[in-house]
């Protein structure tokens, strides 16, 4: 019998198997793993700076980071699934307010969030509260959401009737690097207060609440959509009223400011408060890192404004039905991402009525 030269013994097989089979198992683990990295590398987290618990910024962020996002193992749009962006995973995060959300966007520390547009404006510019750390060239948005309106809130049997009888009093301007504490202060200048005519107080919306039903407080400022949660939650339990803000100090403001517009508190918006409110109005955008891709702005922005979302922010009565996508312009601070841009001329929307980037902005890109 003449031997193969392919022929091996019995031991040399056992050898040579596990060998094949060593080789087999390192591959079928290489690929599990390297699938693994693959479907990890899909997945994306996309911060949205809101602001404190109580007001409108943080419960508006939870349902448009549900909205937006869609993990690579939920079902599509079509069959009943989120009709967000494949892969992305969307997470609103509770910050001190617009204030912080403009430099840490513009820092790249987060992605997005909320901000009202003058003070977006101002921190693009480098001006007004902004003028000692410079122009903010990195901020850009994604849309105007909703409008909002400043409120003045005090007790029921409270003597202030107007924004000068707060001369003397305990009065809560917001949270430190809220928008809130922002526009209290233009307020107050405006109305002429010094540092020193009242006593301030830098208070979340949840604890100035608080304050003011215990008496430790005489009045609270408060900005955001109407109604705002804090304040609706507070007057079921305690009587208020709303101070009106109006006259010449909004007329200069104005004309100071020209993101700044009359805006009215609804009667009814608030449990037993039944008379209009003139205010101070404005709207909330949401901003974004100039620097975050494109593509995936424009995925985000088509989400935003998918019907199915306009059904999920229907459940917010009534700020969530002052969402619509022919007022995502309105009140435009910022030059427009320009992947947000690109979804806008794709609907129609006139984009070039919205600020447009400095030149030197667009070469830093």
């Amino acid at each position: 019998m003449v031997s193969s030269p392919m022929a091996v013994s019995r031991g040399e097989t056992r050898i040579f198997w596990h060998c094949w089979r060593g080789l087999l198992c390192a591959g079928l683990l290489f690929a599990v793993l390297l699938g693994a990295a693959a479907r990890a590398q899909e997945t994306r987290y996309f911060r949205i700076g809101t602001a404190a618990t109580g007001g409108s910024f943080f419960e508006i962020g939870g349902v448009i980071a549900s909205a937006i996002s869609r993990p690579l193992d939920a079902p599509p749009c079509e069959q009943g699934g989120s009709c967000g962006v494949r892969g992305l995973v969307a997470v609103a995060q509770a910050t001190p307010g617009s204030v912080e959300n403009l430099r840490l966007i513009n820092e790249g520390q987060i992605e997005s969030g909320f901000a009202q547009s003058d003070l977006a404006g101002w921190a693009h510019k480098g001006i007004g509260d902004f003028a000692g750390s410079g122009p903010m060239s990195k901020l850009r948005a994604i849309a105007s959401l909703f409008p909002e309106a400043a409120h003045l809130v005090v007790r029921a049997d409270s003597a202030i009737q107007s924004l000068s009888d707060l001369k003397g009093k305990r009065v809560a301007l917001g949270e430190t690097g809220s928008g809130t504490a922002a526009d209290a202060k233009v307020l107050l200048a405006a109305a002429g207060f010094g540092e020193h005519d009242l006593t301030r107080k830098y208070l979340r919306p949840g604890p100035a609440a608080e304050e003011l039903k215990s008496g430790d407080l005489d009045a609270f400022f408060l900005v955001g959509g109407t109604p705002i949660p804090a304040i609706r939650d507070l007057a079921k339990s305690t009587p208020i009223r709303l101070i009106p803000l109006d006259g010449e100090i909004v007329d200069k403001l104005k004309k100071d400011f020209s993101f700044y517009n009359r805006g009215v508190i609804p009667a009814g918006a608030y449990p037993g408060v039944d008379t209009e409110t003139p205010s101070l109005g404005f709207y909330a955008l949401w901003v974004v890192n100039a620097d975050v891709d494109s593509d995936l702005v424009y995925a985000i922005t088509k989400s935003l404004w998918h019907e199915r979302t306009a059904k999920l922010l229907a459940t917010l009565d009534p700020i969530g039905q002052r969402f619509r996508v022919d007022r995502a312009l309105n009140g435009m601070s910022l030059p427009l991402h320009e992947g947000a841009e690109r979804f806008y001329r794709d609907v129609g929307l006139p984009v070039d009525t919205a600020p447009q980037p400095e030149p030197r902005e667009v070469k830093d890109k």
